[in-house]
């Protein structure tokens, strides 16, 4: 059942006198979310910002399925420039919806007249709901297969990665011991550390990093902003955000209440970070600190709630080609109508309103 409930999403400021219009090329950060296959909306924003030569990628933060999109993306870059970039991001979800199409999660026949992109109908949903919540992937996945390992394997170097300076990469998992966050960067980074970010534990077998175990980075970090705090020249961090904040209407049905509890556990780590951000910005105008380890900050949020916040989290399962371009296309234009709206305020002021959306 689709939510009829349409959410506000983060409050946008309209740009200031301050903001001149210009067509320069301007640095940001990206700040990736992580949310199954609803990371092919990002998917749809990197491919608008990278046909815009005005954004020029400084670094990313990604998490979960925003980590894959942030090595592809990163990898893209480096090997070809923006047209292999945006090539690559396309062919990865493509071979995502391909994989997808040996399993048993797949939409119904009914699933697809409703509209919503779940699959509420699907009875491989619906027999995989129940593995997860009575059986460990140790048990029936013995063997830790994962389709979206060999897909890495075979499309990101990591040494080359490893070894560029051009673009800078965050990537978050969740310590199983600590549950602390665990941020890997470039110089370091490995598969396996992608496939930590995007470890599910009740799909996926823990993934073990320099003899410490990982889960999904979404439980610590959707994702980890202060590394771009702390990294990088550039003030502007550009968030795509994929779960929604806000909602109008109390869930009352199972899957509904169930959706909910998913988008707050995931959005949770956000919201601090951002009241942080907040009031960091606060100490800064009223010269309460004179610190260069302080920085004023410029958040900005690309995301489509009025279309994302009908889809539930059974949808996240639906790596469907139809459903994934549709994502892509939500992005896409979400982000077109981001730069035509708030670019001038790249570099100047924050394009959204931090204390009436996260406080």
């Amino acid at each position: 059942m689709a939510r009829t409930s349409k959410a506000k999403g983060p409050v946008q400021k309209k740009p200031s006198a301050k903001c001149a219009k210009t067509d320069e090329p301007k640095q940001v950060n990206l700040a990736l979310q992580g949310g199954g296959s609803h990371g092919a909306f990002t998917w749809g924003v990197l491919d608008r910002l990278l046909e815009d030569e005005r954004i020029d990628i400084e670094a990313i933060s990604g998490t979960s399925a925003g980590a894959m999109n942030a090595s592809v993306l990163a990898y893209g870059l480096l090997k070809g420039g923006r047209s292999q970039a945006r090539a690559m991001l396309g062919e990865f979800w493509q071979r995502v919806s391909q994989a997808a199409a040996m399993s048993m999660l797949q939409p119904t026949f009914y699933d697809r007249m409703t509209g919503t992109h779940n699959m509420g109908y699907s009875p491989g949903f619906y027999a995989m709901d129940w593995f997860t919540r009575t059986l460990s992937p140790y048990q029936y996945n013995p063997f830790d297969l994962n389709p979206l390992r060999d897909i890495l394997d075979d499309m990101v170097d990591f040494e080359a990665i490893r070894k560029n300076k051009e673009i800078k990469l965050f990537i978050n998992a969740t310590n199983v011991l600590t549950g602390k966050i665990k941020v890997f960067k470039t110089a370091e980074l490995t598969r396996d550390m992608v496939m930590a970010s995007a470890c599910l534990p009740h799909m996926f077998q823990t993934v073990i990093v320099d003899e410490q175990p990982y889960w999904d980075g979404g439980y610590s970090g959707n994702p980890a902003i202060f590394p771009l705090f702390y990294h990088c020249a550039s003030n502007d961090i550009i968030i795509v955000q994929i779960n929604p904040l806000q909602i109008d209407a109390v869930p009352t049905q199972a899957n509904e209440i169930f959706d909910r509890i998913n988008e707050i556990s995931f959005n949770s780590t956000l919201m601090r970070e951002m009241r942080a951000i907040a009031f960091v910005k606060r100490l800064l105008k009223h010269h309460m600190i004179d610190d260069p380890h302080y920085k004023d900050v410029r958040p900005h949020v690309i995301e489509a709630e009025n279309l994302m916040n009908d889809l539930g989290s059974a949808s996240k399962f639906n790596a469907d080609w139809e459903f994934l371009q549709y994502l892509r296309d939500i992005g896409y234009q979400a982000a077109s109508d981001w730069l035509k709206q708030h670019y001038a305020q790249l570099g100047v002021e924050s394009s959204i309103d931090i204390d009436g959306t996260y406080l």
